[in-house]
């Protein structure tokens, strides 16, 4: 034990050999368990340091590291409020627990709404050795996870579109741009020229790969969008949204939502400013839950199948950590669900 420790009384600990060493407590974790990507220089350094500290992992403690939990993150950057009345969340915990439980392993739920908190979160479950594994939800542009949870050595999946390369495997419809080119192009078919989109948080995958096929589908067909808002998903941003767009000069005749929750909003709102759905306005949801048909009128969307996705996204998990399961394989792309909610154009000359 070092002298300054010695005066103190007090046992080193794994955060004082890693502030030491200029290090992560996960990559003090890593150097001592072999694992990871560390290099040998930084290895060194890190072993070092702990001699010179007297700092040595319990038994206890590898022990349990080395044991395997039976149990798989899901770690979702949304505000509380958003995942509360957002039934996407629900649908695909459903999905995961469905694959799980016979299994018998548990999923560790936590929410965060800061990108470091949740990085922190991840480096803190490699070095405490709490998760075998992990769902990284909601893809992002530059998304600096899948190199963080592989440099940590956490087996990891990505939900989201299956296009490009990173260092973990993604979990999603193909083609995600193609149900709101359907949507688009039934809009169109009824009529529609005035057609706006309330989409999601730019920075999200799926938001940039809706929007794009949104407004090349519009081009495609001679026309421009009305508008494109973005939200943050909640209620609140859904229906101010609604308003601005119902009080635009020469409103839209559809709007198109990002998901069901802000296109149940978007109804609501325009039945209280005294519009008929669809007579006076159509209106378009994405995810298929099961709330949109039960309204009235009943919700055209975009089935991009959430529990199936999510049952797949933890077979690939499990398989990952060395569990005998089977690829639970999905479709080819999200498609359109239409019911009462979209309508002929109304004449608004």
């Amino acid at each position: 034990m070092s002298e300054a420790a010695q005066k103190a009384g007090r046992r080193p600990t794994i955060k004082a050999v890693a502030a030491a060493a200029g290090v992560s407590t996960a990559a003090v974790s890593q150097a001592f368990n072999d694992k990871g990507r560390l290099s040998e220089a930084t290895r060194r350094r890190i072993l070092d340091t702990a001699v010179e500290l007297g700092w040595s992992p319990s038994a206890s403690a590898a022990a349990l590291r080395s044991a395997r939990t039976r149990s798989l993150a899901l770690v979702v950057r949304r505000p509380t409020d958003v995942l509360g009345a957002d039934p996407h969340f629900s649908e695909l915990i459903t999905g995961i627990e469905g694959e799980l439980a016979p299994r018998g392993y548990g999923l560790v739920l936590h929410l965060v709404t800061d990108p470091r908190e949740e990085n922190a979160l991840y480096e803190r479950f490699a070095a405490e050795g709490r998760v075998d594994g992990a769902v990284l939800t909601d893809a992002r542009a530059d998304d600096s996870r899948p190199a963080l949870l592989a440099r940590l050595g956490l087996p990891a999946v990505l939900l989201g579109s299956p296009d490009g390369s990173t260092a973990v495997p993604r979990v999603g419809l193909g083609q995600q741009g193609a149900g709101v080119q359907e949507v688009v192009e039934h809009l169109v078919g009824l009529g529609h020229r005035r057609i706006a989109y309330v989409a999601g948080p730019p920075e999200l995958h799926h938001t940039q790969l809706r929007r794009q096929s949104f407004e090349s589908a519009l081009k495609a067909a001679g026309l421009r969008p009305f508008a494109v808002l973005h939200t943050d998903f909640t209620e609140p941003s859904a229906v101010g949204a609604t308003e601005a767009l119902l009080d635009a000069a020469g409103r839209p005749t559809a709007i198109v939502y990002a998901n069901d929750s802000m296109a149940v909003c978007g109804i609501g709102t325009a039945q209280r400013a005294g519009l008929d759905v669809p007579r006076d306005l159509s209106v378009v949801g994405y995810d298929n839950l099961p709330l949109g048909r039960w309204l009235h009128p009943r919700l055209t969307t975009v089935d991009q199948q959430v529990q199936r996705v999510g049952a797949a996204a933890a077979r690939l998990l499990l398989a990952l950590c060395g569990e005998e399961v089977a690829e639970l394989p999905l479709g080819d792309r999200p498609r359109l669900v239409v019911r009462e909610s979209t309508g002929p154009a109304p004449d608004l000359s």
